[in-house]
């Protein structure tokens, strides 16, 4: 679950992490007033999305005086803003943060996350912040310092040490950062995040760190441990197709591209992607129904699926073992009926009953179902479906 910049930095503010004073607000009216009560001479107008990259899609904006404040907060406030992170369609800015702005001496990149190959948390730090941590990492990979935490010890201040190191600081600031740092580690661990980013966190001309910027994500399966958290999710920034999915128990996540994924089995689906992507096609969505694939559950996936103008073909690759396949190609008939299925469907169904399933499937002569004999037979055959 990801949460807006403004709720990322009360959090921080509760850890005792160094934020600027800042207002949300949601009418462009309310912002002179806004900015008044923050205090200040200048401001900045920042859109608050579930995305990267907002300066450079004109999300953020300096503001030198009120009238600036008003104008940017009009412009900003209803706009469709496109970033690398959204995709070309964009998302809607239906809030706006104001802030104080800070004087600048230097910027840094921050951010902890958990490594999946180690299993243990990484923290990230660049000297280099401000920019696309992804342009760095290519062009400038000695500038970014990979640090290992091993949870049973926890943050240490040798840790805050090599960070101070990669950023080139005194004493003085190496204190300041290693217990910025240790806090930022502390929600990573307390409120069960999966990723903390800070950037730029800046140092200011009188020598003291702000977290300029804010991004926090947690791990949903820990919400029921931190209401006041899962209270801060905000469903207008949610794909509207995986909230309908989690509704019925689908494991969806949408995608690009036009092959339509109906699998059960979270490995198995991101097995059925990979072969998708072998083939030269692209998977419109990660799905999984789950260890029983009922009627009722396919039918729903193709109704979810095909709410996705992009899809030309859909991949139904299930392996039958709780369930038999029969029953399962007999589910998937009687899904089709439920359910306009204009795109071709083509089917791989493999174990208990797999040869029996495959003649109900031939027998109901059905003109846009393809059978396949294999997960790479099926990935061949959809892909060229989905080419038309």
């Amino acid at each position: 679950m990801n949460i807006h910049e403004y709720q990322a930095k009360q959090i921080f503010a509760d850890f005792g992490i160094p934020v600027q004073n800042g207002k949300i607000i949601e009418n462009a009216e309310n912002a002179i007033s806004a900015a008044k009560e923050i205090g200040g001479k200048s401001w900045v107008v920042k859109a608050q999305i579930h995305a990267g990259g907002r300066g450079k899609g004109g999300g953020v904006k300096f503001a030198k005086d009120l009238e600036a404040v008003g104008k940017y907060a009009h412009e900003i406030l209803g706009m469709n803003l496109v970033t690398h992170q959204t995709g070309p369609e964009g998302k809607l800015v239906q809030k706006v943060y104001i802030v104080e702005a800070v004087d600048i001496k230097e910027e840094y990149y921050l951010s902890i996350l958990l490594d999946r190959a180690t299993e243990m948390p990484v923290i990230i730090a660049s000297a280099e912040g401000g920019m696309d941590i992804e342009k760095v990492a290519a062009e400038m990979p000695e500038k970014i310092v990979k640090i290992q935490i091993n949870p049973l010890i926890g943050f240490r201040s040798f840790h805050g040490r090599m960070i101070a190191k990669t950023f080139g600081l005194n004493a003085d600031l190496t204190k300041k950062v290693t217990n910025l740092v240790a806090s930022l580690y502390q929600i990573y661990v307390q409120k069960d995040a999966n990723m903390i980013e800070v950037n730029p966190l800046v140092l200011t001309d009188d020598d003291e760190f702000i977290a300029l910027d804010a991004k926090v994500g947690f791990d949903d399966n820990a919400m029921f441990k931190h209401k006041e958290i899962a209270a801060m999710r905000d469903f207008d920034e949610e794909e509207p197709t995986e909230l309908e999915a989690d509704k019925y128990g689908l494991s969806y996540v949408k995608l690009d591209g036009n092959v339509g994924c109906v699998v059960n089995g979270a490995g198995l689906a991101m097995s059925t992607m990979d072969i998708v992507k072998h083939e030269n096609g692209e998977p419109a969505n990660f799905l999984d129904v789950g260890g029983k694939a009922t009627a009722e559950t396919v039918a729903k996936s193709f109704e979810i699926i095909l709410k996705d103008p992009n899809v030309k073909a859909i991949f139904v690759n299930i392996f039958g073992g709780i369930v038999r396949c029969d029953r399962i190609a007999n589910g998937i008939l009687e899904a089709t009926q439920k359910i306009n299925v204009n795109v071709p469907l083509v089917i791989r169904l493999d174990g208990t009953n797999a040869k029996e399933a495959s003649e109900i499937l031939k027998k109901a002569n059905i003109q846009n179902i393809i059978t396949a004999e294999s997960m790479s037979d099926g990935a061949k055959k959809v892909v060229a479906a989905a080419r038309g």
